[in-house]
């Protein structure tokens, strides 16, 4: 049996120059066609070749801007250079943040856990809430921890 390895980019999205979000349209399909025209006009058709068939994005939050990427382990680099010389997805400019490279995608669940509970405290900060205040986020806490949960390989 031969197993397939893998690599698994937690990458943060995040907009400029927006007064407001516009990012509740953004979806997995629109990162994962920016990815493929990035590699393609800065690597060719050789690296869109080595990365074409392993590259998924297997999770997308609109609410954080956190996603997760699949890649095949020999090619996460044309990747990474790839996610970092992307500068815009379906129009809109965005400085992508790589968070957490891993092998295995329990750890990038476990990472992406940890960084959507930072971004909500930071949202609460910035609302200047108590902990103890019972918000919408709380529950997109649960739900976004049982989705990242969920994934499998």
């Amino acid at each position: 049996m031969v197993r397939f390895k893998n690599r698994w980019l937690l990458v943060e999205f995040i907009p400029v120059g927006l007064s407001k979000p516009a990012t509740d349209y953004l979806e997995g399909k629109h990162i994962w066609g920016a990815l493929k025209q990035c590699i393609l006009s800065n690597f060719g058709d050789t690296g869109w070749g080595a990365v074409g068939l392993s590259l998924t994005v297997k999770y997308y939050s609109p609410t954080t801007n956190i996603c997760i990427i699949r890649v095949a382990r020999d090619q996460h680099k044309i990747v990474w250079g790839a996610v970092t010389l992307l500068t815009s997805i379906e129009g809109i400019r965005y400085i992508p943040n790589v968070i957490h490279l891993s092998g295995t995608i329990k750890h990038s669940q476990l990472a992406a856990i940890t960084h959507n509970r930072e971004i909500i405290a930071r949202y609460r900060a910035q609302a200047k809430t108590s902990v103890a205040y019972q918000d919408s986020y709380d529950s997109y806490l649960e739900t976004s921890t049982l989705e990242i949960e969920a994934l499998q390989d």
